[in-house]
């Protein structure tokens, strides 16, 4: 614990990973607690950052707004109660977006501050990046597990929707919210949404029972893509083909095309009235790039809204019909490339929003980068409910890939 807390006073000042932090004193005597027990599962003594759109009763939970200073929520979050009862220790708060939406906070990328870490989960992707804290809890409405966890270098696991209960978690989207992690490795990934979501199976991951069935899948936006981030896909699929995984490309059913308008409908409509206490009360708090964002919804016109769920959900049963019944995982960008330069966007969650739409398990798996250097993950995607075999196969490309052992 004393190691995590001289890389936070070494580095924060840079990093600005966290928005509220634990003294030391009370972390070093939770940690000597934790050394005085029997442990009784592989997060008892973890030191972990949650996002701060997640409840904390002991420490503030501002939203990433400045209309929520201060604030201290009545109780935790579930996922941070479970974490707790687990005997993990939480470190702090880590920073995030407004509302976990599109305004940056204060985060750099850790391999070059001139970069973004990624939105809106960016101290906590940050902060396990740096060597901050062993594990941190992150959300995903768009890409906003997935695409941070690429751009800095790390594992990010978005489990099946509805795996980690968002009881107590500040909702941006009802359709598509979902809590998940950030780790230095796929097991501990595994080990923080088998305590957090009550899912023991996710913290053992089995070998291969046989060569893996994987698709190849550049999706609708492939033109988007930079050359960097193709080639990392071209490499990670060359590993995989030389260990024997059986490699051919898939293309989505024909209405798939049209899942990132459909998703923005859904999600300008669902924050549009999740936010509807802060936009009557505290209007001139929110920033002006979310007002102008939310103000794209016509609240007198549902027809789009609807018209979007229901193409999503037709989505959601032709790829489970036409894709995992034939595939074991789908191999896919995780971003269009390596982070961005600048601080004020976050990058895209294009390669990112369709699967957090189709509800279906992700995982940024680390080990390649770009020419300039920084990180580029790819994503391997299971089945609804298939995370136990998702992990497993991301473990196993973890170890194929060039800087896999590092």
């Amino acid at each position: 614990m004393r190691s995590y807390l001289d890389r936070i006073a070494a580095r924060e000042a840079v990093i600005g990973a966290w928005a509220w932090l634990e003294e030391p004193g009370m972390v070093i005597s939770a940690a000597r607690s934790a050394d005085s027990l029997e442990p009784t599962g592989p997060l008892h003594g973890r030191a972990i950052g949650v996002k701060d759109v997640i409840d904390t009763a002991a420490m503030p939970t501002a939203y990433g707004s400045t209309i929520y200073a201060g604030h201290r929520p009545a109780c935790d979050a579930a996922c941070v109660a479970s974490l707790r009862a687990a005997g993990a220790i939480i470190l702090g708060k880590t920073t995030t977006t407004e509302f976990a939406a599109i305004h940056p906070g204060k985060t750099v990328n850790p391999h070059d501050p001139a970069r973004t870490p990624g939105g809106s989960s960016s101290g906590s992707a940050a902060a396990v990046a740096d060597g901050m804290v062993w594990g941190a809890l992150g959300t995903q409405t768009a890409g906003s597990v997935i695409r941070p966890a690429s751009f800095c270098g790390v594992v990010g696991y978005k489990p099946t929707f509805g795996t980690i209960s968002r009881a107590g978690m500040k909702p941006l989207s009802e359709f598509t919210d979902t809590i998940g992690v950030f780790a230095r490795s796929v097991a501990a990934a595994g080990w923080l949404v088998a305590t957090a979501g009550d899912r023991p199976e996710l913290s053992r991951l089995g070998p291969l029972a046989a060569n893996p069935r994987i698709g190849l899948c550049r999706t609708p936006y492939w033109e988007q893509a930079e050359a960097a981030a193709r080639e990392a896909l071209s490499t990670a699929a060359e590993r995989l083909r030389a260990a024997g995984a059986v490699l051919s490309d898939v293309v989505l059913p024909a209405p798939c095309d049209g899942l990132a308008e459909a998703g923005m409908a859904i999600l300008i409509r669902e924050a549009r009235q999740g936010l509807a206490h802060e936009l009557l009360n505290a209007r001139d708090l929110v920033s002006e790039e979310l007002r102008e964002l939310l103000a794209r919804d016509d609240p007198g016109n549902p027809a789009p809204y609807d018209a979007a769920r229901r193409l999503v959900v037709e989505c959601r049963g032709l790829v489970e019909d036409a894709v995992f019944s034939r595939y074991d995982a789908i191999l896919t960008l995780s971003a269009p490339g390596e982070a961005p330069v600048g601080l004020a966007l976050t990058g895209s969650p294009v390669f990112n929003h369709l699967w957090t739409l189709l509800h279906l398990p992700c995982v940024n798996v680390p080990g390649l980068s770009g020419p300039s250097g920084m990180p580029i993950g790819v994503q391997l995607v299971g089945a609804r409910g298939g995370d136990a075999a998702l992990l497993s196969i991301a473990e196993w490309l973890g170890q194929l890939l060039p800087d896999g052992e590092r």
